[in-house]
């Protein structure tokens, strides 16, 4: 089975351009230059100093010793939580910036949810004094103030999105408004595997430390770079693109994607699209997303900030398709919960959406031999206000 993009930009079903003309030159522009210029010596020579030296990999493969009395098995932590800037979204945007450079791009966009990926891309703009504008939905602008404090330090502006759900996907919209009225001077970082072609595979590319890392560090560690399973959570899904993509050849690997359930599937406030969605048109990607039976987009609810999307990528819709990684719906009350125990048991207090594929912990049926590796996409700095609230501490 074949799970890469093929020259067209297809995953199986999934995949492809969908985009106006006038973003075409764009488009075509990054789809026959990107592989170039990322395999290239100087870019290599440049990306692999910032990661060491800026963003400070490789992130640490941690032995969780009590997560892993609890559950009966030998559990692992990848801390891309220690990041600079607090997830893993630094991987990608150091990646793109670079490539803007080459591409001559004096001005940068992007999207953003829970503010991470905003934070990272107003990170390395500020790093090459490049002009960065942000857009966050007005909800997600509220509820991750602290991240919208620290783009504004670095520079960026930071613009609302006040249609819709005012969540990421109207984020997203809007993003991609500025970049059809802005084509020549503009790159677009996206944040996540969504999106035309090449983008999906690009992030997944840059992302795609996080397996390679975890493969060498969990041979130094046990003598094998073969888990047997691997979590992570899903939103539009990077991180967990990230977390699988060496590992996707290997069946032995069971690979599990938690999506955010929010107040459960069928409440009508969910972000479950693996179950919940149909084939569809999202963001310039054929994919699996949330729609009424006319096609119309259905709005999303997750309480993380980074979850409430109502797709995923065209590659998770192919992985999901096929059956090669498994997607469960995590509610925000079993996610919750398993962010304090990670935070009590471990002393390491995860972002919600990571709190998603630590639940996930609780549906497996663990022999004591076997190994899960989690991919800790990000800390839960930027989440204090909402656990706050909900645990009324």
């Amino acid at each position: 089975m074949n799970y890469r993009v093929n020259e067209k930009g297809y995953y199986g079903d999934f995949g492809g351009a969908y985009i106006p003309e006038m973003l075409y030159p764009n488009i075509e522009d990054l789809r026959t230059c990107y592989l170039d210029i990322i395999n290239s010596p100087i870019f290599q020579i440049e990306y692999q100093d910032l990661l060491k030296n800026y963003v400070g990999r490789p992130s640490p493969l941690y032995h969780a010793e009590r997560l892993s009395k609890r559950y009966g098995a030998t559990i692992y932590l990848k801390r891309e939580d220690l990041n600079h800037t607090g997830a893993h979204k630094i991987n990608n945007t150091i990646g793109q910036i670079i490539l803007a450079e080459r591409l001559g791009k004096k001005r940068i966009i992007a999207e953003t949810g829970a503010g991470q990926h905003g934070v990272a891309t107003a990170t390395v703009c500020a790093l090459k004094g490049l002009e960065c504008v942000i857009y966050m939905g007005e909800v997600d602008i509220k509820r991750q103030a602290p991240n919208v404090a620290r783009m504004k330090m670095m520079g960026a502006t930071v613009i609302p999105a006040t249609s819709g759900s005012k969540t990421l996907k109207d984020a997203t919209n809007e993003a991609m408004r500025d970049w059809i009225n802005n084509p020549v001077d503009t790159h677009y970082i996206i944040g996540s595997v969504v999106g035309p072609h090449p983008y999906p595979e690009m992030v997944s590319l840059f992302q795609s430390v996080i397996s390679e890392e975890t493969k060498t560090q969990l041979f130094s560690q046990t003598g094998s770079s073969q888990p047997d399973y691997v979590l992570a959570c899903v939103g539009g899904g990077s991180n967990a693109m990230g977390m699988f993509y060496h590992f996707l050849d290997d069946e032995n690997v069971q690979l599990i994607a938690a999506e955010a359930a929010g107040l459960g599937v069928n409440s009508g406030h969910s972000a479950a699209t693996s179950i919940l969605g149909r084939e569809g048109v999202l963001h310039g990607s054929r994919t699996i997303l949330m729609q009424t039976d006319d096609g119309q987009v259905i709005e999303p609810y997750s309480i993380s900030a980074g979850l409430d999307y109502p797709g995923i990528g065209p590659q998770h819709a192919h992985l999901h398709k096929v059956k090669r990684v498994k997607y469960v719906a995590i509610t925000d009350d079993e996610a919750m919960q398993a962010c304090m125990l990670c935070s009590k048991l471990e002393g390491i207090i995860p972002a919600i959406e990571t709190g998603h594929a630590l639940a996930a912990l609780e549906n497996i049926a663990f022999k004591k031999t076997d190994v899960a590796v989690i991919c800790l996409s990000g800390r839960g700095d930027k989440d204090l206000d909402t656990f706050m609230n909900y645990f009324k501490l």
